[in-house]
């Protein structure tokens, strides 16, 4: 934990041990190292928000993503980028958790992953957190409208042709 972070409301934390008994016990869908450190996240979590009728909303890295995309194909990947290299500079160094040597690595491997973007449906610029996230939601909702999500919409727009069928045959118009 970073100072300040509190296990199970700011992520749940593990030993070594009890993360590589999860990864061998399969219960990741995606796991990574990261800045030397672990990250994984729990089907069951993921389970669990997608049973609740909600969305799940991962801020995970490239490895990890191509982890999700590989066991749920019909994932929707949202690439965030910062406006430019000098503001992620400045908000690595503003965090203020870790070394410059650490910063260092860190920008080093940004640097690798941007190449990956082309592999994702969306990209959206944090130029200002509210506006990020407002367009994540965006995303989120149109994604959320497209026929091959809606499991429903079948029955639905039977019971509307039904409808609509019925009425024309009793001869009402409009």
């Amino acid at each position: 934990p970073r100072p300040g972070e509190r296990d199970g409301q700011d992520y749940h934390f593990l030993t070594a041990a009890e993360f590589e008994r999860r990864v061998a016990a399969g219960e990741f869908l995606e796991h990574a190292t990261y800045g030397g450190n672990r990250y994984g996240t729990l089907r069951s979590e993921i389970d669990r928000v997608l049973g609740a009728g909600c969305h799940a909303v991962l801020d995970i890295e490239i490895e990890g993503a191509r982890q999700v995309m590989d066991r749920m194909p019909g994932a929707v990947r949202v690439f965030v980028l910062p406006p430019s290299a000098k503001v992620l500079i400045d908000r690595l160094r503003g965090r203020d958790t870790e070394t410059p040597d650490t910063r260092r690595v860190r920008l080093a491997r940004a640097a690798e992953e941007l190449l990956a973007v082309t592999e994702y449906d969306y990209v959206v610029v944090n130029e200002h957190l509210r506006d990020a996230v407002n367009a994540v939601g965006a995303i989120l909702d149109a994604e959320s409208s497209r026929v091959a999500r809606r499991r429903e919409l079948p029955g639905f727009v039977e019971i509307l042709r039904q409808g609509v069928a019925a009425a024309a045959a009793r001869g009402e118009s409009v």
